[in-house]
């Protein structure tokens, strides 16, 4: 019973690992048949319903909006016959237009049926007429359109970002993996009148796919073998990404095309409202953000000062080495505030312990160069070396100045514009045997630190 306990605990501790990962899916299993409804909405619709009224409907046209990226859909043993992205993109283009409430579309993308139709209304009421006698009314010109829309779907990215985790312990074990995709859409609107092209704009979106499982396979006695498994995969929908983005393409011109005046909304101050000022914002926003999204700018100052704690660790001649506690002071200066690269001035005081006998405080003084791996980026790890001097603070005539050099790496996390959080692991490596007042075998003394400490950013970076 205790066993079947433990495998009990230890499924459950695997589906829990599973949650972990994001099973929103696992809990809407279709178990039945589904009837038809709506289609799904997204974030993009809600924004063009909320899109200020126009002055004027603007009657615009869209030919065809052609999937031009030539991709077809990726799976694991290569490719298969079905594109990656949907060929009715022109469709969900004139459904955007239809419901931001500012465009008057006409038919063209199947214009030669739209006239051959035309054509056989022509014909008869020709036919009605010469039979009656009675003349019919004349068919209406087609509208022309002031504004021709073209673009298409540019590009899809398959696999920009993929990656995962898993634990397995004692046959019970669970994992998670995803991947990340993007579609590309351009979209530009062209005076009839002119052939000037007078906006074009440009929307990304990505497209996520989950796996989640957990596993249980253990031997309850013997012969008795308990396995039980258990899991998920979600594909978010092509078509729905392409309408996001082409949605987002729509009130991207709107916004667009009243801020360069070449259509106005009903009430002047719309001009200038929140949700234009929205709109800018965010497109100021993104000159900063790169392919995945992370905001890129500088945000570390040129000049840095720094204090921190760190439990010492002393390994020499000498045996039972004890943790004992250390505090620095350091100063960085680096020449822009987006360079990887800067230097520190580095002071500090520490205790090395070993066994009841041995306990002595030093202080040091070092200059080190850092490399920082993402100098833009809030959360950085960083590596450091350099070389000191370690000074024996009680006053003896052994052995009191001693060189050595310094190795590390750590994290930094920026909690405000100005202030960073630090933890990480550095080694002293004495260029001398002497640091414990022992010379006894091979090697020469060292001490690893574990350390955590702030640095303030005195001249911050540009915000």
């Amino acid at each position: 019973m205790n066993e079947i306990k433990c495998i009990g605990r230890r499924l459950a501790a695997a589906l829990l690992l599973a949650g972990l990962n994001g099973c929103a899916a696992y809990f809407h299993q279709p178990l039945r048949e589904e009837r038809a409804r709506l289609g799904a909405e997204v974030e993009g619709n809600r924004l063009l319903r909320q899109l200020p009224e126009p002055k004027e409907r603007i009657v615009v046209a869209v030919y065809k909006f052609r999937d031009q990226t030539g991709q077809y859909k990726p799976t694991e043993n290569g490719t298969s016959f079905s594109t990656a992205v949907t060929q009715g993109a022109t469709s969900i283009l004139l459904r955007a237009l239809e419901e931001s409430k500012w465009f008057n579309v006409i038919e063209r993308e199947n214009l030669s049926n739209l006239l051959n139709e035309r054509k056989i209304i022509r014909s008869s009421r020709a036919e009605y007429s010469q039979l009656t006698g009675q003349p019919q009314q004349v068919l209406p010109s087609l509208l022309f359109a002031g504004v021709i829309l073209e673009g298409g779907i540019v590009s899809y990215d398959a696999n920009v970002l993929t990656g995962g985790a898993g634990l397995r312990y004692f046959g019970a074990g669970a994992s998670g993996q995803y991947r990340q995709d993007r579609v590309t859409v351009y979209l530009r609107a062209i005076s009839t009148s002119t052939g000037e092209i007078l906006k074009t704009v440009y929307t990304t979106r990505t497209i996520l796919s989950q796996q989640v499982g957990a596993s249980l396979f253990k031997f309850v006695k013997f012969q008795r073998l308990l396995e039980a498994e258990t899991g998920f995969t979600y594909n978010e929908p092509t078509e729905i990404a392409v309408k996001d983005a082409l949605e987002k393409s729509v009130q991207a011109l709107v916004y667009e095309g009243i801020r360069a005046g070449l259509w106005s909304p009903r009430t002047p101050a719309d001009g200038t409202g929140p949700g234009i000022t929205e709109y800018f914002a965010e497109k100021d926003e993104n000159q900063q953000l790169d392919v995945l999204g992370r905001v890129q700018q500088d945000r570390r100052g040129t000049l840095g000062i720094g204090l921190s704690g760190a439990a010492v660790r002393y390994t020499g001649d000498l045996r039972n080495p004890r943790v004992r506690s250390g505090g620095q002071l350091a100063l960085y200066y680096q020449g822009t505030a987006a360079g990887r690269w800067s230097a520190a001035l580095q002071l500090g005081r520490l205790e090395l312990a070993a066994g009841e006998r041995y306990r002595e405080r030093f202080n040091y003084a070092e200059l080190v160069g850092q490399y920082r791996l993402f100098p833009r980026e809030r959360v950085t790890p960083y590596l450091l070396a350099g070389g000191g001097v370690t000074l024996r603070s009680a006053s003896t005539n052994r052995n009191a100045v001693l060189p050595h050099i310094i190795a590390g790496a750590g994290l930094e996390v920026l909690a405000t514009h100005r202030l960073g959080l630090s933890v990480g692991g550095d080694y002293r490596y004495s260029l001398s045997d002497a640091l414990d007042g022992v010379r006894l075998g091979r090697y020469n003394d060292f001490y690893w630190s574990a350390r955590a400490g702030l640095t303030y950013y005195l001249l911050p970076g540009t915000r």
